[in-house]
């Protein structure tokens, strides 16, 4: 529903209340904006719970909080430029004053907790910071009924991506995590293939990335193309950035001395106190087209396999495996994760093309591999005459333009939290599995391994004094 009117408020007023059959209420030329929406609220709310979506407040622009003005933060910010940009966020002033020359009417901070003091200066959230604080300035926001689009991955921990689900479940919103990949033809009509039975029952997929990024010797970091190479905490501190407030960088983590291994992004992905390296990082874009075309959840059991586990540090290279019950709509089904040097040993054995990167699903009937851009089925001689089914995943508006359409409209988003809050779960148990040390039996109701209670703290972890998230 889009209204065209000078007095768009009202007109949304008299639109709401006329579907509910409730009468008009005339708004005073002298009433605010807070007046006229605290009287309207449970009236919005109400058409949420029936299925109807409220109409945004500011109908020709959705007003956005950015936080996180730099890096992903800052191609963030370009794609919903179209809209509103009522407020701006970043612990870099740089990125800030950056952001800040382009949206002049934006108000500044630098502490994202001060953004949500001003709740009806915006709609909805954009959230790019560092992973360690994504849960921190997405569940505010839920809690206030605003609507948001998060970075990938959804949350630095189980706990957290539990939390965000559950509360996103209940907040009457419209979120998005940014797999920016999802929005791209290629998995749509791959994901029509194994959901038509293209290649039979799938019973096993491989994931594999030949990023190689984290702990490793430093001549495997230059032959790896690492941004960093580094296999200890410093046991120096480096002067921090005038730009940098690095006491609100670190947020809820552990308080540490400034170094230059941790900063700028993505150096600080491969720390367990802020990230949890391309397990969780790309795992988000490459485990999502199992998770969407196998129609996963929960996995019964996490098995991972690699060097020695570190302290700090997360791995360059290592692999998972998952095994999956048949749940619902979820089928039985092994899925395997390899990073870095590790790869699938069917490669070598069933002449699967050598692709850089990749997911290959196994069926009874055949085989299908993809990467972001592509796809094939296999053998392919098998599949000559074969005609693929007729399309029913219609295309994307494109990934962050599908989200503004549905804060301003009410239809669903293909990556909202409920999906990406359980595609980060497992992630995130893939590196859980690999800091223990040992095969998880996992219960996802309870949300712990039943075998292992020394995962606990890695379920949910503990914040520094003064953060807490509720």
């Amino acid at each position: 529903m889009r209204l065209q009117s000078g007095n768009s408020e009202f007109t949304i007023e008299v639109v709401i209340r006329f579907s509910l059959g409730v009468p008009t209420m005339k708004r005073s030329p002298n009433s605010s904006r807070r007046t006229f929406l605290q009287s309207t609220s449970a009236i919005a709310a109400s058409l949420y719970v029936s299925g109807i979506p409220a109409a945004p407040s500011r109908q020709e622009k959705l007003r956005i909080a950015v936080i996180g003005c730099g890096g992903r933060g800052g191609g963030n910010l370009q794609s919903v430029s179209s809209e509103h940009i009522a407020a701006l966020c970043d612990v870099n002033a740089n990125n800030l004053n950056k952001a800040a020359e382009q949206h002049t009417q934006a108000r500044k901070n630098t502490d994202f907790r001060r953004v949500f003091d001003h709740p009806d200066e915006f709609d909805a959230v954009v959230v790019s910071t560092c992973e360690h604080t994504h849960a921190f300035a997405t569940l505010p926001a839920l809690q206030l009924g605003k609507h948001v689009y998060c970075e990938k991955p959804l949350t630095h921990g189980i706990y957290e991506a539990r939390v965000i689900r559950e509360t996103a479940a209940t907040a009457g919103v419209a979120t998005q995590m940014g797999i920016q990949i999802h929005a791209q033809n290629n998995y749509r009509r791959v994901v029509e293939l194994i959901q038509t039975g293209a290649i039979g029952k799938v019973s096993e997929c491989h994931v594999w990335v030949e990023r190689a990024w984290g702990l490793q010797t430093p001549e495997e970091a230059k032959a790896h193309g690492d941004i960093v190479a580094v296999q200890d905490r410093p046991a120096t501190a480096d002067p921090i950035p005038p730009e940098l407030d690095w006491d609100l960088w670190l947020g809820p983590a552990p308080e540490r001395p400034f170094n230059n291994v941790y900063f700028p992004g993505p150096k600080w992905y491969r720390w367990w106190d802020f990230g949890n390296g391309t397990m969780s990082d790309l795992g988000s874009h490459w485990i999502d087209l199992p998770f969407w075309a196998l129609k996963l959840k929960a996995p019964k059991t996490i098995e991972a396999f690699g060097g020695p586990a570190h302290k700090e540090l997360a791995p360059a290279s290592m692999h998972v495996h998952y095994e999956y019950a048949a749940e619902g709509e979820q089928p039985e089904v092994s899925l395997w994760w390899y990073q870095g040097t590790h790869r699938p040993e069917i490669l070598k054995t069933a002449g699967i093309p050598s692709w850089g990167s990749g997911v290959l699903f196994v069926g009874d009937k055949g085989m299908l591999l993809s990467d972001y851009g592509k796809h094939v089925l296999l053998p392919e001689e098998n599949f000559r005459d074969f005609k693929p089914p007729e399309q029913f995943i219609p295309p994307s508006k494109g990934h962050h333009q599908e989200w503004i359409h549905a804060c301003k409209t009410g239809d669903p988003t293909t990556c909202n939290f409920e999906y990406s809050g359980w595609l980060t779960e497992a992630n995130h148990l893939g590196n859980v599995a690999y800091r223990v040390g040992k095969k998880l039996e996992w219960n996802a109701a309870e949300m712990r391994a039943t075998n292992a209670p020394e995962a606990d703290p890695l379920i949910k972890r503990a914040y520094r004094k003064g953060w807490k998230l509720a």
